[in-house]
């Protein structure tokens, strides 16, 4: 399995995960799932490992600027048809590798899944 790193090429924090993975030589793959799109079907996998909380993004401008009602009792029904319509709403990176998924960008986390 390749590593793959989801998320949005003008993002600060892919930024500075790419930087980092570059640094060491790491190969991945990028996938921007806002010029791509997501998958519903890896979407429902990664919430099936993560839980739909961990990957809804909720501090985002694209969720503040939901009207009340789209950001008001959200379960995971709710959380995947708006992740689906906004890519945005994906926390980022997710960063899929041979020992499971990653979230957010923490350089512990990264070299513990990444260097031997």
């Amino acid at each position: 399995m390749a590593t793959k790193i989801y998320g949005i090429s003008n993002c600060d924090t892919i930024k500075k995960a790419r930087k980092w993975m570059e640094q060491r030589d790491i190969i991945y793959d990028f996938h921007d799932y806002k010029k791509a799109g997501v998958d519903g079907k890896m979407l429902k996998e990664w919430i099936s490992q993560l839980g739909w909380e961990a990957l809804l993004n909720k501090r985002g401008t694209t969720f503040k600027k939901l009207p009340a009602a789209n950001r008001e009792n959200i379960d995971e029904s709710k959380a995947i048809m708006l992740m689906m319509e906004y890519p945005s709403m994906i926390k980022r990176p997710i960063l899929e590798t041979e020992m499971g998924l990653l979230v957010g960008f923490k350089s512990s986390e990264y070299e513990a899944a990444l260097v031997n």
